[in-house]
């Protein structure tokens, strides 16, 4: 019987029949076909002293069209599904098998999705012919073999809480063909010693993807038991991450022909043959490749500088990096095998705290004038039950174009871990690191005073040229560089669940949208200088851009071109949205073990490779 408060599968489909009204017009029995089956009295009972209303009786042909018409008040919904429709007509063509428990004896299929259902109850008995039960999208954690009619053939529990086989296979339907256990609870080897032939000798369809399956050798041990099955979905469950997954299975089960939902073909089983004499090269670990290319449409920093040699601002240094997330678990590459730079490095515990903070948008309004709009809301949303590294890649020096250059190969044994990493995705975020160097024998705090006595030395004659040429050989004064600045200048989301299925790379460009930035200072005009010099000043050819872009002025004594003529008529210069190239590869067999890592990985028919 069916727990208390608990919603039975019994319950859910006595409450479906309810809504379908299979006694209510022009279904069931009624005075509109009364005369129509022999024996069977119209439920519509007259009172004694009552006038019987007789209504003009229908075929039922045309009781049937008033289900099939669109433009019929009665007429079936067109999303309907098959199993309501072939209720529906059933209660006009032989309403008597409709009436009662004799539907459970007519149905040979029950689909029944997203109806809460928590348990499979002894009343599912009553369904003397089936052969198919549908029942995805639920709540069911738990199924009592004992519960399922013998005649089953297929069972579909997909999307549902099943974290245990041990129930369902007390007492499995002995000619059960398809098993669907996707999107359920299954993990961890204990689960794998109900997967074979003693409990499912006819089995010859089995779901398990999108699980929480880790052990593919010990899994194919005992799905090599199953001598019928022909079509296997493992595709989601960490194991799939195994370089060598699809490979071993494919020459460990010689009769499978789909794997997930993929055609098994002989170029495929001839490239991977004599994989599965060799398990040690499924050890389970997963090896994933981060490339960063490509980054376009940073400001330039020059115009926010001030050029005036009489300013008093250091010389500030910019540098740009990109900053993404990969899951805990990760191992150093072995020896060999590193791919990336030697400047790529791992942030710390401690920098990584740092950078924490700095991807905060409001900590890093102090120095780029960025805005808000500029990071993806659904990027500073916290994942659940997911930890992730930051890596870093190498800084870069501004230019139109930044090629990050950036290859790093990760490997990690904590599948399971990767799977929750890839389900959430990856924050990239493109940074800033701006130094503010100061001569090393003037303090910030005395620069107003070497600035008056350089204005006072620019007062004297002007010097010979000897005496010129002497200090421009002078060696430049070195600089005191303060701590770096990081500030954020975009952060996004990548999405990473096509990794969970077939798929073996993900690429992408991430787009941050256009930098707005401040306007460039202007440079500040001493008051001990002369009007002249001001008045020169004020007349050279100047045009201001959009900010965060390059100001472009007409060079002296030559011809302006035709952008400069173009921005002084008013036009200004589009913006360029701030973007990354961002690419990860799950490496596959043979991939992992020698290809070039920009290249797909999985076994196409194309270049063999015989395991010994």
């Amino acid at each position: 019987m069916a727990a208390p408060g608990c919603c039975s599968l019994s319950a859910a489909f006595q409450e479906y029949l309810r809504h379908l009204a299979l006694q209510d017009f022009p279904c069931g029995l009624g005075s509109w076909n009364k005369s129509c089956f022999s024996g069977r009295r119209s439920p519509h009972r007259v009172q004694p002293g009552q006038e019987e209303a007789v209504l003009d009786e229908e075929t039922p042909g045309a009781l049937l069209e008033l289900l099939r018409d669109q433009h019929s008040p009665w007429a079936l919904p067109q999303d309907c599904s098959p199993q309501d429709q072939l209720l529906k007509e059933m209660a006009v063509l032989a309403p008597e098998l409709v009436h009662g428990s004799k539907v459970y004896q007519v149905l040979k299929s029950l689909r029944m999705v997203d109806k809460e259902v928590e348990e499979i109850d002894e009343g599912v008995l009553q369904f003397q012919q089936l052969e198919e039960l549908i029942l995805s999208a639920n709540q069911i954690s738990r199924i009592t073999s004992a519960n399922l009619p013998r005649t089953l053939k297929v069972l579909e529990l997909c999307c549902n809480t099943v974290g245990d086989l041990e129930d369902l296979c007390s007492q499995p339907p002995p000619e059960l063909q398809h098993l669907g256990l996707g999107h359920n609870r299954l993990c961890g080897p204990s689960q794998d010693k109900f997967l074979t032939e003693d409990f499912w000798p006819n089995l010859i369809s089995l779901d398990l993807s999108f699980n929480n399956l880790t052990d593919l050798l010990g899994l194919v041990s005992q799905l090599s038991s199953l001598q019928k099955l022909r079509i296997l979905v493992l595709q989601g469950n960490p194991l799939a991450f195994i370089p060598t997954y699809r490979g071993f299975l494919v020459d460990s089960l010689p009769k499978l022909s789909i794997l997930d939902d993929i055609y098994i073909g002989p170029d495929e089983r001839q490239q991977f043959h004599g994989l599965a004499r060799q398990p040690e090269l499924s050890r389970s670990e997963a090896r994933v490749v981060v490339t960063v290319g490509e980054m376009k449409g940073v400001p330039d920093p020059s115009a926010l500088q001030q050029l005036d040699v009489d300013s008093e601002a250091p010389v500030i240094t910019c540098s740009y990096f990109v900053t993404y997330e990969f899951a805990e678990g990760e191992e150093e590459s072995e020896e060999g095998e590193e791919l990336e730079d030697e400047s790529n490095t791992e942030v710390t515990k401690t920098h990584q705290s740092s950078m924490v903070t700095m991807l905060d948008v409001d900590s890093s309004a102090q120095d780029t004038g960025e805005t808000k709009n500029q990071q993806d809301p659904a990027a500073m949303e916290v994942p659940k039950a997911r930890s992730a590294k930051v890596f870093t890649t190498p800084g870069k020096p501004w230019a139109d174009t930044i090629n990050c250059s950036y290859t790093k190969e990760h490997i990690t044994k904590d599948l399971v871990g990767l799977k929750s990493y890839l389900a959430a995705g990856t924050i990239v975020s493109v940074v800033e690191e701006k130094v503010l160097s100061w001569p090393v024998d003037v303090d910030p705090e005395e620069n107003s005073v070497m600035n008056k006595k350089e204005r006072q030395d620019s007062a004297k004659p002007p010097a010979s040229k000897d005496k010129k040429k002497k200090q421009q050989q002078q060696p430049p004064r070195e600089l005191r560089s303060d701590p770096p600045i990081l500030s954020t200048l975009g952060t996004t989301r990548v999405t990473l669940e096509a990794l969970l299925a077939t798929e073996d790379l993900v690429a992408t460009v991430c787009d941050f949208g256009v930098l707005i930035t401040e306007k460039p200072p202007e440079s500040p005009v001493p008051e001990e200088k002369d009007e002249k010099k001001g008045k020169d000043k004020s007349k050279k050819p100047k045009a201001e851009g959009r900010a965060g872009q390059k100001t472009l002025t007409s060079p002296k004594g030559k011809g302006k071109n035709k952008d400069t003529a173009e921005l002084e008529e008013g036009q200004e210069l589009q913006p360029v949205p701030l973007t990354v190239q961002f690419q990860m590869q799950l490496l596959r067999w043979p991939l992992a073990v020698g290809a070039e890592p920009g290249e797909r990985g999985r076994g196409s028919g194309e270049n063999p490779v015989t395991c010994p």
